[in-house]
């Protein structure tokens, strides 16, 4: 075998064996057999070495280490979590820009050119001073003003000069917002089904033995005494943890009948509180909503009023949830799971009642002022625009509240620790650790607001982008100079799957909230704006490019469509589905048979070992 020596899991014995015999073929053969092994076996250490210094050039790879040797390899699965997202989003960034911002630069576009105030009709009503517009440096924030007339939104593209059948701009956007939808569907789908892959294989049934956890589970990538100390403490923790889940498992077991009652009774009551608090949080985001629709002083207030109270929500009552998830009385690991789902369901709930209240907003018209004593009716922006809107406005501030938990809570909280420890303030807000599952959480949320988005805002993959990037930075400060390592390591391969899966529920709602859209009539009293006008619709536009196909391509476009190709569709995914858990059953049962065959060889080893010292001692006698 050509296999490097060190890729074999042998002993070394065996290693220099192999050595030696492949030493003697060598001789044996000819000298062009022989330099044409030696170059094929240089040019696999070359092209690893490319590999590895490819490796070393990917971005942020000596952070991501130097990050593991402090704080092991969860504070690790967050960053190259967060990298992911980065890498995802510029795909999508290049898909925008071939799909839509190419062809619009190239074919022209016709909106974005002001209308005149002369033109408009005006009332000589003064406007008071107080209820003015925002000055333009407010438009970044809110999404309007000339944010309105530029790419960002959906409202400015137009035909333009390309206008086939089966090309033309519109086509062009809507296979864009679809290409990212399926490639983002099949990446995160893939990295769930490795990760699953993972799981599956350190089930609990698959646990390594405590041997094992002594040792093979040290980490060779620390660098200093304090993270070797950690992770010694990290390994003492996964025996007490094991330990502790034996006896849990035993006190569950030996639970009477009335303890088992009253432990049910806590659980309905704790889940009553759990659903009486969602449902205040719904409530007080539909009341954010409302109190936004009214304009005054503090327009700016109103304005950004809902993405306050949706953050707000999601930050308080994750925690929340992990105090009342320690009354239950599960075990550690529950605990964890039962945080997650709770939060899981929050985030996208509420996001999912807040769109639903924006469909249903009745459109307004709203004053704007033209010259000073002067002001025009400004008619109500599209349905499109206004949702862009929101997820711009929702995408902004989840990026201020990653930057003001930094500026205003994490480094002035470190301060207060360096400058005054012994203070009443310092002892009470304790040292600070970096809660994985809820940063995530943070990511997936932003992540599924970007795709929601991203149809009515195009250009919110790149502002997704820069974000993800600045927030790597301003997570990474806060890591290595704010926060202490967990005192138990987080488990990251347990719980990546999680994370990806949270992941795929939030483009799942992403592409449901598109196909819900498209199925909306158009408003009463509200101009349509964007790629769509005169009447136009998605499926108005897609009927026209196939009546233009050839005979046989609509002929097959019609059965691939139909019922017809539903079945045998049906009966493939039946016969691949049965095949892939008919193989999972085998591989499980060949790991059970093997484990049975290493429990065994080990017994015939005892078996030997004593047979041979009873020999030893009987000869001796």
């Amino acid at each position: 075998s050509a296999q490097p020596l060190k890729n074999m899991a042998v002993s070394i014995q065996q290693k220099r064996g192999i050595r030696t015999r492949r030493n003697m073929q060598i001789s044996n053969i000819g000298a062009w057999k022989s330099w044409r092994q030696s170059q094929s076996a240089r040019c696999r250490k070359v092209w690893g070495r490319i590999k590895e210094a490819l490796t070393n050039l990917l971005p942020w790879q000596h952070t991501l280490h130097s990050i593991k040797g402090r704080f092991g390899i969860g504070v690790k699965a967050y960053f190259v979590f967060l990298r992911y997202l980065v890498y995802l989003n510029l795909l999508h960034c290049a898909l925008i820009g071939a799909f839509i911002i190419g062809p619009t630069i190239i074919y022209g576009n016709n909106s974005g050119e002001l209308v005149s105030g002369d033109e408009l009709p005006t009332k000589s009503k003064p406007t008071p001073e107080l209820f003015v517009p925002f000055p333009q440096h407010f438009d970044f924030l809110l999404g309007s003003g000339y944010l309105e007339r530029s790419p960002v939104f959906f409202g400015f593209y137009r035909r333009g000069s390309l206008d086939l059948p089966c090309l033309n701009m519109p086509l062009l956007y809507l296979a864009g917002i679809l290409s990212i939808l399926l490639l983002s569907f099949i990446l995160v789908v893939r990295r769930t089904i490795v990760g699953y892959k993972h799981t599956w294989m350190l089930r609990k049934r698959y646990n390594m033995n405590v041997s094992y956890k002594i040792f093979c589970g040290w980490d060779f990538t620390i660098q200093d005494s304090d993270s070797a100390s950690l992770k010694r403490g990290c390994i003492r923790n996964d025996l007490k943890l094991l330990l502790e889940e034996q006896r849990f498992s035993m006190r569950v077991a030996q639970r009477k009948l009335g303890q088992k009652v009253r432990l049910y009774l806590l659980r309905f009551f704790l889940n009553v509180l759990v659903l009486s608090l969602l449902g205040g949080a719904f409530y007080l985001i539909f009341f954010a909503i409302n109190t936004s629709m009214k304009k005054g002083v503090i327009k700016l207030v109103f304005e950004y009023l809902p993405p306050v109270t949706i953050t707000f929500v999601n930050l308080l009552l994750p925690h929340i949830f992990r105090k009342i998830s320690t009354f239950e009385d599960y075990s550690f690991t529950m605990q964890i799971n039962s945080t997650l789902v709770r939060s899981i369901f929050l985030k996208l709930a509420s996001l999912g009642i807040y769109l639903f209240f924006i469909f249903n907003l009745p459109p307004r018209v709203q004053p704007e002022m033209v010259q000073p004593g002067t002001t025009r009716v400004q008619p109500e922006m599209c349905r499109e625009n206004r949702l862009g809107k929101e997820m711009y406005k929702l995408s902004i501030f989840n990026f201020l509240a990653t930057i003001c938990n930094a500026f205003l809570f994490n480094f002035p909280r470190k301060f207060l620790q360096e400058a005054c420890p012994s203070s009443l303030l310092a002892r009470l807000s304790g040292q600070q650790r970096f809660l994985i599952p809820f940063n995530v959480l943070d990511l997936v949320y932003g992540q599924t607001v970007s795709w929601m988005g991203v149809y009515y805002c195009p250009l919110l993959p790149l502002i997704g982008t820069v974000t993800l990037i600045v927030t790597f930075y301003i997570k990474k400060v806060t890591v290595l100079w704010c926060c202490r390592p967990e005192q138990r390591m987080f488990r990251a391969s347990n719980s990546s799957v999680l994370f990806h899966f949270m992941l795929l529920l939030g483009l799942i709602m992403a592409a449901v909230t598109l196909g819900f859209n498209f199925y909306l009539p158009p408003l009463e009293n509200v101009d349509p704006c964007g790629l769509f006008e005169n009447g136009q619709s998605v499926f108005n536009i897609t009927a026209v490019c196939v009546a233009s196909l050839p005979g046989p391509a609509q002929s097959t476009l019609s059965y691939l469509t139909s019922e017809a190709f539903a079945l045998p569709l049906l009966l493939a995914e039946v016969v691949l589905l049965t095949s892939y858990v008919s193989r999972g059953r085998a591989n499980q049962k060949t790991i059970e048979r093997l484990k049975d065959m290493l429990v065994t060889s080990s017994s015939d080893k005892r078996f030997l070992v004593k047979q041979h010292a009873m020999m030893v001692k009987q000869e001796s006698e």
